[in-house]
């Protein structure tokens, strides 16, 4: 091949690798966990006829949650009833595969014919391709091996007032968790309950205390106010006395009770309570591919729902955003949804311009000897005479 077209073929080949931007995978966006954001996600991709894949393993952070509250149009609908009815409304579009396994791993592969990069998942052996990721992949609540505990989360249990407070409205209540935080939940439930017991569980310690005035410095004053009585013998073990999904009334509310059964010998009967337990990442993924994590949470910028790492989006509890239910789930998904399908159109628009607008093979050339120097003339003058 004569220097000046083996020149032209690399030159040519460089500009289409270069405008041939969006590599071939087999599915646009792949979305990682089944909650509310990753459905809401779906639906919101399926809209615009993007191909997804949904991969759900079956946990869920609000699976122990007898209903869902303050999502408007299914308050006190059951969860896994309202994640039946969503795959069944997103169906219809056909654009989302359902996988119902967990992800095992997923990598950054490399497409060096065009210049691009997507993403693999590892599911139960097989590989998944896309070029989009969104993590919806949730939060794990820490919770204490007190006895009797994790059998009564989330029935008349729980972490959040406008999820389940409304149930125990006026009703004998506790907080439950380190000292630190009782300000805080006494802020959020005071207008539903007024007779609290804080049951802190050996964590009132003069560390704690200092700890708790730097957020109120008059945090004493405040508990006072609102008749808050504090206990900080150790929990042995939380009882069921009654079931609230057995025992309730026409106005919504539900009765449960609990035996909390103290270190000192000592019990106390409370309907309902409010924690402050700890939570982490149900996911390692976001730790595998090295994001970048606020907390305990991966770093979000909610203007797109982006992470650290293109192409990577991140939606529902998982986020840093700040907020935990369902309705900031849909909206965190929907919101993904809407920049991942802008984002890939334009990278589409931009290669199919790029295609349309290649140099003529004379331009081309030109500019190759012009980047490359005009001696180079010379040489392959040299070089044909040889």
């Amino acid at each position: 091949m004569a220097p000046k077209s083996l020149l032209y073929t690399i030159f040519s080949s460089l500009t289409v690798a270069l405008a041939a931007s969006v590599p071939q995978t087999d599915y646009e966006v792949m979305i990682i966990g089944g909650g509310p954001s990753g459905l809401s996600a779906a639906s919101g991709l399926s809209r615009v006829r993007r191909k997804n894949v949904l991969f759900d393993s079956g946990e869920y952070r609000n699976a122990p949650t007898r209903n869902m509250h303050d999502v408007i149009g299914n308050d006190g609908t059951v969860p896994s009833d309202f994640r039946a009815l969503a795959r069944s409304q997103i169906s219809k579009y056909n654009q989302t595969t359902w996988i119902n396994e967990k992800v095992d791993s997923v990598i950054i592969i490399t497409d060096e014919d065009s210049n691009s990069t997507y993403f693999s998942a590892s599911v139960a052996g097989e590989a998944y391709t896309a070029r989009k990721l969104i993590l919806g992949t949730g939060m794990k609540d820490i919770l204490p091996d007190t006895p009797g505990l994790e059998e009564a989360w989330g029935k008349g249990v729980y972490w959040c007032p406008w999820c389940d407070g409304w149930e125990h409205r006026d009703q004998p209540f506790g907080i439950l968790g380190s000292l630190v935080d009782v300000v805080g939940s006494v802020l959020e439930v005071y207008t539903l309950n007024t007779d609290i017991i804080a049951f802190v569980n050996g964590t009132q310690t003069p560390e704690t205390e200092a700890a708790l005035a730097e957020k109120y410095p008059n945090w004493k004053k405040q508990l006072e106010a609102y008749n808050i009585a504090l206990n900080n013998e150790t929990i042995e073990s939380i009882e069921r006395l009654q079931d609230g999904e057995e025992v309730h009334d026409d106005k919504g509310r539900q009765f449960d009770l609990f035996k909390v059964n103290l270190a000192d010998g000592t019990s106390v009967n409370r309907n309902a309570f409010i924690t402050n337990f700890p939570s982490e990442q149900r996911s390692t993924i976001p730790e595998d591919l090295g994001l970048k994590m606020q907390g305990n949470k991966i770093d979000t910028n909610i203007n797109g729902m982006r992470t650290s790492m293109a192409g990577v989006f991140a939606v529902g509890d998982a986020n840093s955003d700040g907020s935990t239910n369902v309705p900031h789930a849909m909206f965190s998904g929907k919101r993904a949804a809407v920049f991942v399908h802008v984002e890939m159109a334009r990278e589409e628009s931009q290669a199919a311009v790029s295609k349309r607008t290649l140099p003529s093979r004379r331009a081309m050339e030109k500019e190759a000897e012009r980047r490359m120097g005009s001696d180079l003339e010379k040489l392959w003058e040299r070089v044909r005479r040889a």
